[in-house]
């Protein structure tokens, strides 16, 4: 499996996280339900500390962050906040895929199938998941069971 190179997260970030992913939105629910059971082999995780920022889904290999934006993110400083977020995290090599929130709700399917193909198009050419297929068990786990390789 490739090597997990996501930003560190600052002080603070895990715990905020974890209570984020307590209370997640009724469109985040919708779509983790779809991305958590990692779709043609692609591992996303739910909200992810990353800097001073908690990314609302992240696909390391693909290095990813989908955000799910709602009404909130349309007035006031918002918009400016999510350009410097954007600006932040492609400095980090991380792209920003944002969807509305009412998109999700009106087809969360479909959006998960365009997070999974933008995902896809995204993977190193060496990854299990370009090729169109899961990994295996033994991939899945990050090496062999016995801790050795073989013969």
């Amino acid at each position: 499996m490739l090597k997990d190179e996501a930003p560190k997260p600052a002080t603070g970030s895990v715990t905020r996280a974890r209570r984020l992913r307590k209370d997640m939105s009724l469109p985040e629910v919708l779509l983790w339900k779809l991305l958590k059971a990692q779709p043609d082999g692609v591992k996303f995780r739910r909200q992810h500390p990353s800097g001073t920022y908690v990314l609302d889904f992240f696909c390391a290999d693909a290095r990813l962050a989908i955000e799910i934006d709602g009404q909130a993110h349309d007035g006031g400083d918002r918009p400016q906040k999510d350009a410097q977020r954007d600006a932040w995290l492609i400095s980090q090599g991380v792209e920003t895929l944002r969807i509305p929130a009412s998109d999700v709700l009106e087809d969360c399917a479909e959006v998960a199938d365009g997070i999974i193909q933008f995902a896809r198009s995204r993977l190193p050419h060496h990854h299990p998941a370009s090729a169109g297929r899961s990994p295996s068990p033994r991939q899945a786990r990050g090496g062999f069971s016995s801790g050795k390789a073989p013969c």
